[in-house]
């Protein structure tokens, strides 16, 4: 009673809430949450180690813990109909040991099914206590979790009562649950994502511009870093001179052919080369002017990934198929790794690529089709996304370039997201074919969609494993089963792996951090030797049967 007016005291909704609200430890969020961390143990795309497959456990299981805890709140607060507490607890109880003992049975099961997948891409078996490992990391990573929406109840609580004594209490409730989730926002956005953005950017920028003790300045003045070269060797980035060093060399292409060959030749631009994409893209054109690129036989316009990678084996198997008659020009565009990039820069790739699509193909396009070289792009993950999405058909359809080989491509990608939807019927979506394939054909480490089709004008080739999930991922998976998954499925993806709602999607995103921990020709990780078959198919090399079969064996070596 309110001494001053001998009233009853008003108890706001919010209130009442906080007192109706599931106890802190509740049956039906064990249950739920067990349930879903169960369900993320399954098999997935790639094998994944304990620290992965616990975070994503844990993560799961405080989602679902969450989730429960959300709808039994949201229950109680419409004041609907609840058991007797006698009963309600006895159920809870009931629900919460059969969460475990599912849990507990998939953690057993775990290392059955981690091991399937290994076997399948040939790889080691996990350890015996790769189970125990991966519960003691699902444990803390759920009680960090469950420290954040603790903070974040306690804040919806707290402004929801110091706001309904001058506005209706309903309101002061939606208020307090903006205010929770809007502080969580600010967080993570102006505080963890900033500083995360400026550690990573400052320590890759650092590590790119380091110059390792058997990393030599070129002495040849045709190659890209000399002394006479428009771009200083100290500008090309770690990843950039790597790539200029590991050039094919001709004496090398001459004791495997045994017979004429020409010097193959590499440009690369760095970061640190120019402060603009189209200033970065002018001096590669100079430079491949400098070095006679254009008197080659293939240019190859290439993205690297976020860092500025270029995969040495997709360039070398090139170079040796041609018998050396090629060109390849590269500009990087982030010091960052592809996810972070993609996240921090989306941009900054495509913008790339762009300006180096125009300022080449504009000189390429005016030079005498009888003698211009024939010409190429080419990306790996973020750069070919990037590629991908510096290409204008509309431009370029009265004087096409000759093709494109796209490795590993990511799911965003609108040209391959296209074809995969509109692809011909009975093919598969790991593999999908397209309009017969006079355009836009697709191979794996196995097989290639239409081979025996009369190509177009324009050649267009995605090379991608079945087992990529930076190629499957999409949104889509929070609520939707996969077309990948139906049979026939990709010869490397388990047939015990089910889609889940939720929890696949987190699986495969985690996979996606995990995707080049696989040997090569699974997940993200492409052989050399496969290369060989797509740029045969893309470049019609002087070669015959018997060449492309001792040079992909000795890539296999």
């Amino acid at each position: 009673m309110d001494p001053d007016t001998d009233a009853p005291r008003a108890i706001s909704p919010a209130s009442r809430a906080e007192k109706k609200a599931p106890p802190v430890f509740s049956g039906w969020g064990i249950l739920v949450g067990s349930l879903l961390a169960s369900a993320s143990l399954t098999p997935s795309l790639v094998p994944r180690d304990a620290l992965m497959q616990g975070l994503v456990a844990g993560a799961v299981f405080a989602i679902g813990y969450g989730a429960a805890i959300a709808c039994l709140m949201l229950w109680r607060w419409l004041e609907l109909y609840e058991p007797a507490r006698r009963h309600s607890l006895r159920w809870a109880v009931l629900a919460a040991v059969i969460g475990i003992a599912v849990y507990a049975f998939t953690l057993y099961k775990t290392t059955e099914w981690q091991n399937a997948i290994r076997a399948l891409m040939q790889m080691a078996p996990v350890e015996e206590r790769h189970p125990l490992v991966v519960n003691g990391i699902a444990i803390g990573t759920a009680a960090a979790l469950f420290l954040v929406m603790w903070l974040l109840r306690r804040v919806f609580f707290m402004v929801s009562r110091r706001l309904h004594v001058v506005i209706p209490p309903r309101l002061a409730m939606v208020i307090g649950l903006v205010a929770a989730f809007g502080a969580a926002f600010l967080v993570v956005d102006g505080v963890v994502i900033r500083f995360a953005f400026q550690s990573l950017d400052q320590t890759y920028a650092a590590l790119d511009q380091l110059i390792e003790p058997d990393s030599v300045r070129p002495g040849e003045p045709w190659r890209t870093g000399s002394a006479e070269s428009l771009v200083p060797w100290t500008t090309l980035g770690r990843d950039g001179r790597r790539f200029v060093d590991g050039l094919t060399m001709e004496a090398d292409l001459a004791a495997f052919w045994n017979g004429p060959v020409t010097q193959p030749l590499r440009v690369y631009v760095g970061l640190g080369s120019g402060d603009a994409p189209t200033e970065r893209a002018r001096l590669a054109l100079r430079e491949l002017q400098r070095v006679g690129a254009f008197e080659r036989d293939v240019l190859i316009l290439a993205l690297p990934t976020g860092t500025g990678h270029m995969d040495q084996g997709a360039i070398s198997s090139l170079e040796y198929l041609r018998k050396g008659n090629v060109a390849t020009v590269a500009i990087q565009y982030s010091y960052l790794q592809s996810p972070f990039s993609l996240i921090f820069e989306p941009e900054a790739g495509a913008s790339t690529g762009r300006a180096l699509m125009r300022t080449v193909y504009d000189y390429w396009t005016d030079l005498p089709d009888e003698t211009r070289p024939k010409l190429y792009l080419y990306g790996l993950s973020l750069g070919a996304l990037s590629s991908e999405r510096s290409v204008r058909l509309h431009e370029v359809i009265g004087d096409p370039f000759n093709g494109a080989l796209w490795s590993g491509p990511p799911f965003l990608g609108p040209i391959h997201r296209e074809i995969a939807e509109y692809r011909d019927p009975g093919s598969t979506q790991w593999l999908p074919a397209f309009e017969e394939g006079a355009l836009v054909r697709t191979m794996n480490q196995f097989e290639v969609t239409t081979p025996d089709a009369r190509w177009g004008p324009l050649r267009i080739i995605y090379f991608q494993h079945a087992s990529d999930p930076i190629v499957f991922f999409d949104y889509s998976l929070l609520w939707r089963r996969p077309d990948w998954l139906d049979a026939p499925r990709g010869p490397d993806v388990v047939g015990t792996m089910n889609w889940y709602p939720i929890v696949t999607a987190l699986q495969v995103a985690a996979d996606m951090a995990v995707s080049t921990h696989v040997p090569r020709g699974f997940g993200h990780e492409y052989a050399a030797s496969r290369y060989v078959d797509a740029w045969t198919m893309l470049t019609d090399p002087d070669v015959s049967a018997d060449d492309i079969a001792r040079l992909k064996a000795h890539f296999d070596e």
